[in-house]
């Protein structure tokens, strides 16, 4: 099966990336050889909408309530069995959720509760009775610091009552090498270890069994759609077929927010061209297996236990294109394929398509990314230049802006914490502003009517190393106990055997911290308190610098912040010896978040959601090249875990119909040059989101990283996003 392919070291040991490098076709045409959707495509997808279009009233069409979520736990499902040229499915029927009781069986039964459906309590009780879950193990470990910081909103959605996803395996594999290929290299490493037994040796040992039985559990689940995937893959549509079942393996083991599939396409494309130039597959049939794959990912569902405000998105990234270090990029056919299917299934936040932008990238290729970017909301673009640098040529987003190496590197999330919370602890000795609960011990209380700048900033640097600490506990706990009791263990089992992990820590509120400390400097900033003497509002005498504005001393001030916290989170020894990473980031905490914090120095007020991400706050509003030349300053170096960036823009601002693609064009090659990482523009006037919000009427966006469907959001969540900033000149 490896005959017609060209090459010897990725045969010698497993190396997908000399592979692609090795084998691939570099097309630097347009889309004019694109195709339209195939009859079996369009008559399965018309089936999908109506069953979309019915579980959108009910919240969820079904969950299966006698049997739990795991690999090889179902009967094959189908769509339309006829009509599938990919097959593969959650469950043992289209939009069925599964119940995954490894996290947590009290939030399961009570999220299952409130969608109107009853697990069998059978289940519940001889799980409870047997096995120890995650959550349980975790709460037993927090102490009474990490509590006061969860209770009190300073630390939200961590990973502890569902799983931490961002584990991205390298599905290629399958495709590959096959799975009898990647059992064999696993034993071949457990004898290896077996030679020089110790902690580390027998830990590692385990988990490998664990992998093995997993790749075991995935030929059986395989095998019940009659697919062998013990051997490599020998054409395209195998090729696609093995990779696609060995992600719905993974998935139906896990229940994540963040369930990237990686970088496939221009690895698909090789067996693609193969099969064209023997005659074996056309045009149309290439087309026709993208298309399917990506309806399969469509329908992929979850049981969320975590109202992180996001509607019922699952963030599959694919990211395409991207360079080689050899100026080539990595777009092929496939590329286009992937992005044409946008054209013929329509917009839909799934899969989350993430461009690997240069700009040395073809012409032809920028040129149509751009035209479809515009047309569609539907596509985020990263600095390739930055992150290849620094993670090599075979990376991947896992999530938001988030790099990693594939196969090489795994990430514990981390979820993020409240950053004007703290700002605002640190001016209410070390309290909450709220309920003025002590949370950070031994913090000076802070007198007088106005507000000091270098006394603030000392005592703010004093609470927010003091509660990294406790976050950096809370994450060593979360992740020692994850990997305990719920080990992801196919998703591990593609990857390589010593991995290098990073631990990602993120931060939200950035703007609004960033804007408070440059009124406290710049402006005269009178606190004012309550009977308790916590802070309750703020008075601005005179204006001061604001971040978004490219205002070299709002903008100074976020980066030495960044700075400051990755210097603190490299303080900490971090479980497995992972490396720390920083994101700003929302993950929907934004909101929430907003919610439960008082009024901030900038004229923030008590309750507001924050901004999201990196962007900056609404009063903002000096032109779209403004912003995004501060938000290119951030510092790339010390937020490695990526700088989320997601904009509003009216699109008359970018020129006619004629010129618009063009220039989105060079405002990316811009932008990515001074320095940005990470970018998504929603092309649309607000009455497009009012229609939507008032006749429920699904549109997809980009926010914080992430693409959502509006339609789906709380009325709350509508209307904040409504309330951004409309960027209406460049």
């Amino acid at each position: 099966m490896w005959e017609e392919f060209k090459g010897t070291k990725w045969k010698k040991t497993i190396d997908v990336s000399n592979f692609i490098e090795t084998n691939y076709t570099e097309y630097l045409g347009d889309e004019t050889f694109l195709t339209g959707i195939s009859k079996k495509t369009s008559k399965l997808w018309k089936k999908c909408e109506g069953l979309i279009k019915k579980e959108t009233f009910s919240n969820v069409l079904d969950i299966e309530t006698e049997l739990i979520s795991g690999i090889d736990n179902f009967n094959p499902g189908y769509i339309d069995h006829k009509e599938e040229v990919i097959v593969g499915m959650q469950t043992d029927e289209p939009l069925k959720r599964s119940v995954n009781l490894s996290c947590g069986t009290k939030k399961i039964k009570e999220v299952v509760g409130k969608l109107g459906f009853r697990l069998n309590p059978d289940i519940i009780d001889k799980y409870n009775e047997y096995v120890k879950t995650k959550e349980e193990a975790t709460m037993q470990l927090f102490d009474i610091n990490i509590k006061k910081l969860i209770d009190n909103h300073l630390l939200e959605g961590l990973p502890i009552n569902y799983d931490r996803g961002r584990i991205t395996g390298d599905y290629r594999r399958v495709a590959l090498y096959g799975v009898d290929y990647l059992i064999e290299q696993k034993n071949q490493d457990i004898a290896k270890l077996s030679q020089n037994i110790n902690i580390t040796t027998i830990r590692l040992i385990e988990e490998l069994n664990d992998q093995v039985d997993a790749l075991k559990l995935l030929k059986k689940m395989a095998s019940r759609y009659d697919i062998d995937i013990s051997k490599p893959a020998s054409n395209a549509k195998e090729a696609i077929q093995y990779l696609y079942l060995a992600y719905l393996g993974v998935i139906k083991q896990n229940n994540n927010y963040t369930n990237a599939l990686g970088r496939n396409m221009t690895f698909i494309d090789i067996y693609i061209e193969k099969d064209l130039k023997k005659g074996t597959l056309t045009e149309q049939q290439a087309q026709e297996l993208i298309d399917q794959l990506v309806i399969k990912l469509r329908l992929i569902r979850f049981l969320h236990t975590e109202d992180l405000s996001l509607g019922d998105a699952n963030f599959i990234n694919e990211c395409i294109a991207g360079m080689f270090d050899d100026n080539r990029s990595y777009v092929t056919k496939t590329s286009y394929r992937l992005l044409n299917s946008l054209n013929n299934l329509g917009v839909y936040q799934e899969p989350n398509i993430i461009i690997l932008w240069s700009n040395k990238l073809p012409d032809n290729f920028k040129n149509y990314v751009s035209k479809l970017s515009l047309k569609t909301n539907c596509i985020q673009f990263v600095n390739d230049n930055f992150i290849r640098k620094i993670f090599g040529n075979d990376y991947a987003i896992t999530e938001s802006s988030s790099p990693l190496m594939l196969g090489r590197q795994m990430q514990l999330y981390g979820s993020s914490i409240n950053l004007p919370k703290l700002l605002l602890c640190s001016l209410n000795g070390g309290k909450d502003e709220i309920t003025g609960e002590v949370l950070i011990d031994d913090i000076e209380q802070i007198e007088g009517e106005y507000l000091d700048y270098e006394t603030v900033l000392k005592l703010f640097e004093t609470v927010l190393k003091k509660a990294i600490v406790y976050y950096a506990d809370a994450l060593n706990i979360i992740h020692y106990m994850h990997d305990k009791y719920n080990y992801e263990s196919l998703a591990m089992s593609l990857h390589n055997t010593l991995i290098s992990r990073v631990m990602a820590f993120g931060i939200t509120g950035l703007s609004d911290v960033v804007d408070s400390l440059s009124a406290i400097k710049y402006g005269q900033v009178r606190v004012k308190r309550n009977k308790d003497g916590l802070t309750q509002s703020f008075d601005i005498d005179t204006d001061y610098p604001l971040y978004g504005n490219n205002d070299i001393r709002a903008d100074e001030i976020a980066t030495k912040l960044l700075t400051k916290v990755y210097q603190y989170l490299k303080k900490n020894q971090l479980y497995r010896n992972a490396e720390p990473t920083l994101q700003i980031s929302s993950n929907g905490l934004n909101i929430i978040y907003g919610n439960n914090t008082g009024e901030t120095p900038n004229r923030r007020r008590k309750g507001v959601p924050f901004t999201f991400g990196s962007q900056p706050s609404y009063k903002v509003n000096n032109g779209l090249l403004t912003a995004i030349s501060s938000i290119s300053k951030l510092p790339f170096k010390v937020c490695l875990d990526g700088i989320a960036s997601s904009l509003f823009v009216k699109p008359d601002i970018l020129g006619s119909e004629q010129t618009s693609s063009s220039n989105l064009s060079h405002i990316l090659d811009g932008y990515f040059k001074q320095g940005g990482c990470h970018l998504h523009l929603n092309v649309l006037n607000k009455e497009e989101l009012e229609n939507s919000m008032n006749n429920n009427k699904n549109l997809i966006i980009g926010i914080g990283g992430y693409l959502i469907d509006y339609s789906k959001l709380t009325k709350e969540n509508q209307e904040f996003i409504l309330n951004n900033t409309f960027y209406d000149k460049l």
